[in-house]
């Protein structure tokens, strides 16, 4: 293989002669074998889009000469095209900070700037550190490039999930207002209600979620750029915040603000665990939506069978036949380990001693597998499942007149103990509500048929 070598403070560095980084990626390469998780993609485009801003804002405060400030954008489109996704190797088991990733993202842009900037004829050269790295600090940027990242992978990706899955829930919620069917509580039978009532309340949890995250998002459009190593803003300008983050916000199309504490904003990350919150209480939600699926589905025959859903492919190698609700199945494991990621996220997120917390990677590589996941899953439980959901109205209708439950309608007529006397005596002699009552003597069956209507009782008066 061929090398070229590449300095850094600590010496001399081989690095494979077809790769742009240098010689402080090439250290991060060697001493953190760890795994095969690398640094999020998101991580690379938000310091991209960062880099692109602070070389504009150094130019524009008369800090950065303006061939350099083009040669770090042009690179960095580069990056957010992604023409250089072979060039950042680094694991996000590596230092704390991110240091070693931010060092990857200057020495890339500084590599391939150079590049343009001979084929510009200029004698301008960039330097990953006094150039693109002008005005910030690792402690800075990481965090930064994590928050634009969280806040574009909310937003264009998991918000849109959230409404596909929201609209598909209001349409069963509204075809099947009228089906009336047995409720259930605590796995047991209780009184009636419409499958789309029962809808309803998927709807609601998938609306009240998506209100929570937006609701939380906001936190994490304050960026800590400008607080460079310890929050103080040392050897950047007093502008350079804002206009960084107005430039962000100009490329990315969101509106970030720069934080007003740096101090905060190095060492804390109460935002992102807030916002997290709202994506483990989505998959909260998630779980039991898929979980009811799975319940109403079960069968074909011998199950509660209630609800029909699409046969997306055969459900066992040995037996013959049958179907699986392998949509809610994975969409219940993804919930499981966005729980694992809130709980990894939330300790992580402790551990900021004194200046800054020493845990950002994994925390931006957690929460970010979590949005992912997330959108994915319900996207993929929405088109696979949710959208060919049908009512088994056979199968509703004998639930329904088999329940004991209906009995509830009683109480009013003829007391709770009563009611509970007809109930118990249908189950031991395996008869119907109605002969019961009629044979304890208690109602007659006219009077049966008048108070127990099970769709009066979904929207009782």
């Amino acid at each position: 293989m061929d090398y070229r070598i590449e300095k850094d403070t600590l010496g001399e560095m081989k690095v494979a002669a077809d790769k742009y980084w240098g010689a402080q990626t090439q250290r991060s390469k060697q001493n953190f074998p760890i795994g095969d998780e690398k640094m999020p993609k998101e991580i690379i485009e938000g310091f991209a889009i960062l880099k692109k801003s602070a070389a504009i804002a150094n130019s524009q405060l008369g800090l950065l000469e303006a061939e350099k400030a083009d040669a770090i954008t042009y690179a960095a489109d580069q990056i957010l095209e992604g023409n250089l996704v072979d060039h950042f190797p680094l694991v996000v088991w590596q230092t704390g900070s991110g240091t070693q990733s931010n060092m990857n993202v200057n020495e890339v842009i500084a590599y391939v700037g150079n590049e343009w900037l001979q084929e510009q004829n200029s004698d301008y050269r960039l330097h990953p550190n006094d150039d693109v790295n002008k005005s910030q600090s690792s402690n800075d940027t990481y965090p930064t490039a994590l928050h634009v990242a969280a806040v574009l992978k909310l937003e264009d990706t998991v918000l849109p999930a959230i409404t596909a899955t929201k609209e598909t829930l209001k349409e069963k919620m509204e075809a099947f207002q009228d089906v009336v069917k047995i409720g259930r509580t605590h796995l047991q039978d209780a009184t009636p209600l419409t499958l789309g009532q029962e809808i309803s309340g998927w709807h609601r949890m998938i609306e009240k979620s998506e209100s929570m995250i937006k609701g939380s998002i906001g936190y994490v459009k304050e960026l800590a750029i400008g607080g460079t190593a310890v929050g103080t803003g040392l050897n950047a300008h007093p502008e350079f915040s804002e206009l960084v983050c107005g430039k962000i916000s100009e490329f990315t199309g969101k509106q970030f603000i720069s934080a007003a504490n740096k101090f905060h904003a190095l060492t804390s990350h109460d935002e992102l665990v807030h916002v997290h919150g709202a994506l483990k209480g989505l998959a909260a939600d998630v779980m039991k939506i898929a979980n009811d699926v799975r319940w109403l589905a079960s069968g074909p025959r011998c199950g509660i069978g209630e609800i029909n859903i699409p046969a997306n492919e055969p459900g066992s190698s040995i037996m013959p036949g049958k179907v699986n609700p392998t949509q809610s199945e994975a969409v219940t494991m993804v919930a499981a380990q966005v729980m694992g990621n809130d709980a990894t996220i939330g300790f992580a997120a402790s551990q900021g001693n004194f200046e800054l917390n020493v845990f950002k990677p994994v925390i931006a590589y957690n929460f970010l597998q979590s949005a992912q996941l997330l959108a994915d899953s319900m996207v993929s439980f929405d088109e696979r499942c949710l959208q060919g959901l049908e009512s088994n109205h056979e199968n509703i209708e004998k639930n329904l007149n088999d329940s004991l439950m209906l009995v509830t309608a009683l109480n009013p007529h003829i007391g709770y103990e009563n009611a509970a006397k007809i109930a118990k005596k249908a189950f031991a002699e395996n008869t119907t509500l109605k002969q019961a009552a009629v044979d304890s003597g208690l109602l007659t069956a006219e009077q049966f048929e008048e108070y127990i209507d099970p769709k009066a009782m979904t929207y009782p008066k």
